[in-house]
């Protein structure tokens, strides 16, 4: 027996006020965690913006776009409302070929602590270290003026427990995911005689063959998401000095839960997950709407100078699905090659909610 049940932790995870949430039928929800500290004070909308490296996690088309080299360092506590000793660590690169695009890459690691295994009279067997990793590579290819292309692979290995469940041997799961993503970006246009321009940005992420962990257990879809958005921003004065962006990002997660031993491909979900379905509850059935399914994050981003930003935005889930419902905080100071951001999670309603007092700092080197 694992003293902690990580199918809690799981729920705990994502913030889930009620029994079922849409998390709760993927694996490795890990992969949704926003990285990046300057789209989490903007209350996590970055699909449409993805103008550093980060873009490999919100939009690897957004890499097409990029110039120059660049490494980020985010940090977290995570779940800071239960002491548990777990944190989040993500690794970004970018770097720019001249005439061929622009590679990233990442590693994405969350520590789950140190376990505690027990006999059936609670004795203690032994001690080990949970903890989920992922290494991808990612691409983006600048078409011309106006859009550009990009994808992405990572391998995923998730390592939760050790022992037998159900009598079959508890074993880590891999897997490994893709990325297909297309960005637009407007020419510069007058706006209130102001220079602004606009972005929208498509993403398809972590498409692949789903995870299990025992040789007879149930697969589980992987946390392949849809993310669509755009945004826009404007200088406030003539020089440009003090500018504004607004953004907006629509995500859902295209995966049903798999209560039926179906053995549907990975790329089944992409097509067929698109409207109302009825999923197994412990109250019985329930019908889900497409509107409840989608997640709403809405942001805003204030720059003066290039060298100092002030950062807000909202998040919301539906109550059946999720019910992560949250307004973020965010800064950025710039200084010639070097950056760093800020950002805080101040959740509506709930004061003890799981999210709650979540901080991330992010670093940034450009050379």
């Amino acid at each position: 027996m694992v003293k902690k049940v990580f199918a809690t932790f799981i729920l705990l995870l994502f913030s889930i006020s009620g029994a079922y949430a849409q998390v709760g039928i993927t694996s490795v929800p890990f992969l949704q965690i926003e990285p990046d500290s300057r789209a989490a004070g903007m209350g996590n909308t970055g699909v449409a913006i993805a103008d550093n490296a980060s873009a490999v996690f919100w939009n690897p088309a957004g890499l097409g776009f990029q110039r120059g080299n660049q490494i980020s360092i985010t940090h977290s506590e995570w779940l800071p409302q239960f002491n548990a000793d777990l944190f989040y660590d993500y690794l970004v690169g970018k770097y720019h070929l001249e005439n061929i695009g622009t590679i990233g890459g990442h590693i994405t690691f969350l520590n789950l602590g140190e376990q505690v295994r027990t006999n059936e009279t609670g004795n203690t067997i032994n001690k080990f270290n949970s903890y989920e990793l992922a290494v991808g590579l990612s691409y983006g290819f600048q078409i011309n003026q106006n859009w550009s292309l990009g994808t992405g692979a990572r391998f995923i290995y998730s390592s939760l427990a050790e022992g037998k469940s159900g009598g079959q041997k508890i074993n880590p799961g891999s897997s490994v995911g893709i990325d297909i993503a297309g960005m637009y970006q407007s020419d510069t246009f007058n706006f209130l005689s102001r220079d602004a321009s606009m972005k929208a940005g498509l993403n398809i992420s972590n498409i692949g063959p789903k995870m299990k962990y025992t040789d007879n257990g149930q697969k589980d879809p992987l946390p392949t998401m849809m993310r669509l958005g755009w945004s826009f921003t404007t200088n406030l004065d003539e020089e440009g000095i003090n500018t504004l962006t607004i953004a907006n990002d629509i995500s859902k997660i295209m995966a049903r839960a798999d209560t039926t031993g179906s053995s549907d491909g990975f790329l089944t979900p992409l097509f067929t997950s698109w409207d109302s379905y009825q999923r197994k509850t412990g109250n019985g059935p329930e019908t889900l709407s497409l509107a409840e399914q989608l997640m709403i994050a809405s942001g805003i981003e204030y720059w003066y100078n290039d060298l100092f930003a002030l950062r807000s935005g909202f998040y919301y889930e539906d109550p059946n699905n999720g019910d992560r419902q949250f307004m973020t905080l965010g800064a950025g100071l710039r200084y010639k090659f070097f950056g760093i951001d800020f950002s805080y999670i101040y959740t509506i309603g709930d004061k003890n909610h799981p999210l709650a007092n979540t901080t991330r700092f992010g670093l940034l080197l450009n050379f």
